[in-house]
């Protein structure tokens, strides 16, 4: 095959990419006149470069989401199951979402659209503020994307770099739209608080359109440059204060302070869902190790200050490993954790 045969080959493909897919009439309409242009260049010298360009382009715009939602579960009981399932108390924020899903099923009864809320998990470190969004998301049937606010230094990142630039791509927004394949998913933006303070400004400029119900049916993405529908996004943001943020998008949040667990409720959560959980995954059962009472206190507080949820889950499971090696080594006689024996199974 020559090499004018093989472009008309290549144009070809992309015509049937973009006519397979549903698109926006007026980004449609973009994308043929994308492949007039390379009909008009496939005999000039930059048609290879200009093909990469326009081929990456189609390639994101019929793959993302636009009109594609998955069926929310609309169930009371259902989302109050998950919830209680996955998390000790918090019932303020389980209110909350049984409050949006009760709204959800009457607005969805009328056929009318629903604008998904923004809310902000407010609290300390380990007080398990991206679980609760990750059972918000299985409670409701959504799809779930996490974008990682920490340390995030450029606008851009979220809203894409715009194509006249060699290195342009779809901000994070966009990808992790790609990745859920609906147009509402449950979205996290963990800690909002700890971007640089170089492009704070900016990237708070930024939360602010993806915020507010107003302006977030038309988020302008510099690199697929045209307007995405992100009103029914359930975005959820969490922070350890609101130091950092801004006002304009505290005003966009609906805030929920998530308190540190006492050392009873911990030890309670330890017991019901951290233990059951990692002698599952260490392949262990209950005959296998056994905590006695007298121990939770010192497993609770480690290093004799509160350390969080997230340490003492990795606390329970680096002991249920060692149990696990002993096992497999040919220890099969049931431990029983006590004040006497507890050190030789802590995490050094």
């Amino acid at each position: 095959m020559d090499t004018a045969a093989a472009q008309l080959e290549d144009i070809k493909f992309l015509e049937e990419k973009l006519n397979s897919q549903t698109l926006p009439q007026d980004l449609y309409k973009k994308g043929k006149i994308y492949i007039e242009r390379l009909v008009r260049l496939k005999s000039a010298q930059n048609y290879s470069q200009e093909y990469d360009s326009v081929s990456r382009y189609l390639d994101w715009i019929t793959t993302l989401p636009w009109n594609k939602k998955s069926k929310d579960i609309l169930s009371l009981d259902n989302a109050k199951k998950v919830l209680d399932f996955n998390h000790y108390g918090l019932q303020n924020i389980k209110d909350k979402v049984l409050e949006y899903i009760s709204v959800l099923s009457l607005k969805t009864a009328k056929e009318e659209k629903v604008k998904a809320p923004a809310m902000l998990f407010l609290g300390l470190v380990g007080t398990g503020k991206t679980t609760m969004a990750y059972s918000i998301a299985e409670a409701l049937g959504r799809q779930f994307g996490r974008i990682p606010m920490g340390g995030m230094g450029d606008a851009l990142q979220l809203r894409g770099r715009s194509r006249a630039y060699p290195d342009a791509e779809p901000g994070q927004i966009m990808k992790t739209l790609k990745r859920a394949q609906t147009k509402n998913p449950v979205i996290l933006l963990d800690e909002i608080d700890r971007i640089t303070d170089e492009a704070r400004a900016d990237i708070m400029g930024v939360l602010v359109e993806l915020l507010d119900p107003e302006q977030n049916s038309n988020f302008l993405d510099h690199f697929i440059d045209y307007p995405f529908d992100l009103s029914e996004v359930f975005f959820i943001a969490t922070a350890n204060n609101t130091k950092n943020i801004a006002t304009a998008v505290l005003d966009r949040l609906e805030t929920v302070e998530m308190p540190s667990y006492t050392d009873e409720e911990k030890i309670s959560i330890a017991k019901s869902y951290l233990l059951p959980r990692a002698l599952s995954s260490s392949g262990l059962t209950g005959g296998d190790l056994q905590f006695g009472d007298s121990v939770w206190e010192e497993i609770v507080r480690p290093l004799g200050f509160d350390a969080g949820m997230r340490t003492l889950d990795r606390t329970i499971n680096s002991i249920c490993r060692k149990k696990a090696k002993l096992k497999l080594e040919g220890q099969t006689t049931r431990i029983i954790l006590s004040a006497r024996n507890l050190k030789e199974y802590m995490p050094t």
